[in-house]
């Protein structure tokens, strides 16, 4: 994909915003709760910085996925949860405090693991003249649009506690909006073979989706957690980042075609996550 304004300013932009409306929602006392809830902290982050990948690459090999579209899944399994898997789990009556607490933690960690995950992606999937992401370089860029906004979010919050509140819900409300253009940009610039990609790495996004959201529930509950917590960490371990996976795809990479799995992964997590809503929110008879 070639430099344009939307990869090159608006989509590092959008990603930035959509961070700075999460940083409002975030307090010191989030990233301390990985002392407070360790066992819920440490599974539902094993399963997003570790087992994400590993199912990531191993449907990858089942489903035969080759170039740049092997590695578009990578990306995504690589990237942390975001704003939305917090709203999603409070609207799936989870553990809110858990959601975003392991999206703040996870998406420190993750501005060193995804330059590694991807370039081994690269490497190993990746067609002749693929570009390598520079480690330091992408380190500095993805902190940049992530761990800054979110830091001027928490600031605002603790130094404007009532703006910052009334300020939530416009900024939830845009960020969904440019989330959507994203997500339109993406599908647009490949419209001549989407349904081509869409055939190739439709059941691959369903498949991962649906796993890691199951194996997510089901470890949970074999760690005797709460049923609030085991749903918040199956919801983390299936709900990505797609914006994040997008501008990595475009903007560092500049490769349209890796953000087609991404981007069809968004649609279908938006679907289960219909699905999720809905049964867990159902009166018992």
């Amino acid at each position: 994909m070639q430099d344009s304004i939307i990869t090159a300013v608006f989509l590092p932009l959008a990603l930035a915003f959509i961070m700075l409306g999460m940083g409002l929602s975030l307090t010191v006392k989030d990233f301390k709760n990985i002392f407070v809830y360790p066992k819920a902290m440490i599974l539902g982050l094993t399963n997003q910085l570790i087992l994400l990948p590993i199912f990531g690459y191993a449907l990858i090999q089942l489903f035969g996925l080759t170039g740049a579209l092997a590695v578009g899944v990578m990306i995504l399994a690589a990237c942390p949860g975001g704003a939305t898997s917090n709203l999603i789990s409070h609207l799936s009556k989870g553990d809110t405090a858990l959601s975003i607490s392991l999206t703040a933690v996870s998406s420190l960690v993750t501005i060193v693991s995804i330059p590694l995950i991807v370039n081994f992606a690269i490497s190993h999937f990746g067609e002749e003249g693929s570009i390598a992401l520079p480690v330091m370089e992408t380190i500095i860029q993805i902190a940049g649009v992530t761990v800054v906004p979110v830091s001027i979010g928490m600031f605002l919050h603790k130094k404007f506690p009532k703006l910052s509140h009334k300020a939530d819900r416009p900024v939830r409300i845009a960020s969904a909006v440019f989330f959507a253009l994203i997500l339109i940009a993406a599908i647009l610039k490949e419209k001549e073979n989407l349904v081509d990609f869409f055939i190739q790495s439709g059941p691959i996004t369903l498949m991962l989706n649906l796993l890691t959201l199951t194996v997510g529930f089901f470890l949970a509950r074999v760690f005797l957690l709460s049923k609030r917590q085991s749903i918040t960490i199956a919801i983390e371990s299936g709900i990505q980042n797609g914006t994040l996976g997008i501008m990595i795809a475009a903007t560092l990479l500049k490769n349209s075609e890796m953000t087609i799995p991404i981007a069809i992964y968004s649609l279908i997590m938006f679907m289960t996550s219909a699905v999720i809503i809905i049964l867990t929110n159902r009166k018992p008879a």
